[in-house]
């Protein structure tokens, strides 16, 4: 059965996932998780990605990414892929050599969600930074503002990451720096006693979830709700995804052919695998 394609378009947030094959570990020390932040950085340089929120667990991992705005005059293609294959091809590699093993180390292909950004951006960021905690890999909300491996710290000023778009995610809490940090401790803290969030696992909302529920509790009003297990939002948002990752794409020149075929293997290969 083909795999779902992946949804993409200029300026879309996405909540990726990555998973160890078989609950593996995707890190075992500390090195592992440097390696994996640096390769983030880079990729970060490469793609212009913008990394808003990010939690490297024992067996797993979240990414809360925007890909870049379209360049006018340019056909968009897609980022995402590129980077995650970069991110992961590169890292897998060095995980296995310096752990003098082979074989596949990340579970299936990487989950990627399209997210709704007005409703779903600083729950998101909340519910990312706040796996450490809930997965017991720090005590307390005090041990969670040191942990380096998550972008939370940063975000408060305690671990310096450049390529982490800290002052986007402050900016929703106040133009005044200080105000925001205090305000964004609040909003993190607030979440704690919410727990899980099945809507968030995985990496959306599944058809078979039966999660309705969930959803309804999110305070959207009377909003309409449309599944697709891609994409995160209100109907209106979902459908409106859909529509535009049913638009034909149109021919290229045929000067261009050439240049395009790696792209072309590459949409092959995420898609059918």
């Amino acid at each position: 059965m083909p795999r779902a394609a992946r949804l993409d378009a200029p300026g879309a947030l996405h909540h990726v996932m990555v998973r160890g094959i078989e609950r593996s570990r995707l890190f075992r020390d500390d090195r592992d998780r440097a390696d994996f932040i640096a390769r983030v950085a880079q990729v970060v340089e490469r793609t212009g990605l913008t990394v808003l929120a990010w939690a490297l667990l024992p067996n797993h991992l979240h990414l809360l990414v925007r890909t870049p705005a379209a360049q006018r005059g340019r056909p968009y293609r897609p980022v995402l892929p590129t980077a995650m294959r970069q991110l992961l091809t590169g890292y897998v590699g060095d995980f296995n050599r310096r752990h003098k093993r082979v074989g596949h180390l990340v579970q299936n292909r990487y989950r990627s969600t399209l997210v709704d950004e007005a409703s779903y951006l600083l729950e998101l960021v909340r519910y990312i930074h706040l796996n450490p905690l809930r997965a017991g890999v720090v005590r307390d909300l005090a041990a969670l503002a040191r942990y380096p491996w998550s972008g939370h710290s940063a975000i408060l000023g305690r671990v310096g990451r450049s390529w982490q778009a800290t002052a986007d995610v402050l900016g929703c809490f106040g133009a005044v720096r200080r105000t925001a940090g205090r305000q964004y401790r609040a909003f993190v803290a607030a979440g704690v006693a919410q727990g899980r969030r099945p809507e968030f696992q995985g990496g959306g909302l599944r058809r078979s979830a039966g999660g309705w529920e969930e959803v309804a509790a999110l305070q959207r009003g009377r909003e309409g709700w449309a599944a697709d297990e891609r994409i995160l939002g209100s109907g209106a948002f979902v459908e409106r995804v859909l529509r535009e990752a049913e638009r034909p794409v149109a021919a290229w020149p045929r000067q261009r052919a050439v240049a395009a075929l790696p792209l072309l293997l590459e949409w092959c290969a995420e898609r059918w695998g």
